[in-house]
């Protein structure tokens, strides 16, 4: 993380009828190279707001600026280049009959170079590990499988920054950390990633900060152990923290930390508890 801002809102204001608003005051700004975890019930309005980030949405009131550039003035081209967005359901948004035309869709309509294109195609069919697959239809292929063309659809466009809304919606938990781990490696590599997902262990394990929405506004903002270990805030949110910290708060006068995160954790401070009272 480089500590510039990719992203920036200042007071940004949305309605689709006049006058009910969607999102009210809401000031953010987003570093490259962060991972962040949007949260918070149905309706709250994170995809609203991340549609403002790719420029499928303007600002009523405020402004979005993308790398200093404000998205009213830039060409929803250019604003493609540098914010990708992978659909909740990826059958949303696959539409080709074979995963190499689907992964070359959008390079192709940039203008790239037949060469590369392909280039771009076998580098993400490696990344998403689904190289032999080319010729196959996405459709015959399983959800999972679908998941990470969707996504490698958006990176062999090769956006510094990706949206990735639900990416484990449909997927059992083997799928979803194996989704995950794909995630995982592209932000490892430096890519921005911006994850809109209700399966807080997700958030637990793979996000550096959480942005906690209700009722159009932020209500939070900080890193995931700070934010779970406060469940009065969740609760007005209508989330829930994972499971491993709600034991850990309901243990919390044996000596249980309130703010675990992770099962690993919780085995290493159980051990500790057992080997004191031993």
């Amino acid at each position: 993380m480089d500590g510039l801002p990719v992203i920036e809102v200042t007071d940004l204001w949305h309605c689709y009828q006049p006058n009910a608003w969607v999102l009210s005051n809401i000031n953010l700004s987003i570093n490259r190279g962060e991972f962040v975890a949007l949260v918070g019930q149905n309706g709250s309005g994170k995809t609203t707001l991340v549609k403002h980030f790719n420029g499928i949405l303007k600002p009523v009131r405020g402004s979005v600026k993308l790398d200093q550039r404000d998205t009213r003035e830039v060409a929803f081209k250019e604003v493609a280049l540098l914010v990708g967005y992978a659909y909740q359901n990826p059958d949303h948004q696959i539409f080709n009959l074979t995963v190499q035309e689907e992964l070359a869709f959008g390079p192709r309509n940039l203008g790239l170079p037949p060469a590369e294109v392909a280039a771009r195609v076998d580098r993400v069919l490696a990344t998403i590990g689904l190289s032999g697959l080319q010729t196959e239809y996405p459709f015959a292929l399983s959800r999972g499988q679908r998941q990470k063309i969707a996504v490698g659809a958006i990176l062999t466009m090769n956006p510094p920054v990706m949206i990735i809304d639900e990416p484990t919606t449909g997927l059992d938990w083997q799928g979803s950390l194996a989704m995950m781990d794909l995630v995982k490696e592209l932000h490892d590599q430096g890519q921005t990633i911006i994850m809109i997902t209700h399966d807080m262990r997700i958030v637990a394990t793979y996000a550096h900060r959480v942005i906690v929405m209700a009722q159009g506004q932020i209500l939070a903002d900080g890193t995931p152990r700070e934010l779970f270990a406060q469940p009065e805030l969740l609760a007005r949110a209508a989330v829930q923290a994972p499971q491993t910290t709600r034991i850990g708060q309901q243990l919390a006068e044996w000596g249980m930390p309130s703010d675990l995160l992770t099962v690993q954790e919780a085995i290493e401070h159980f051990q500790l508890l057992l080997a004191k009272a031993t």
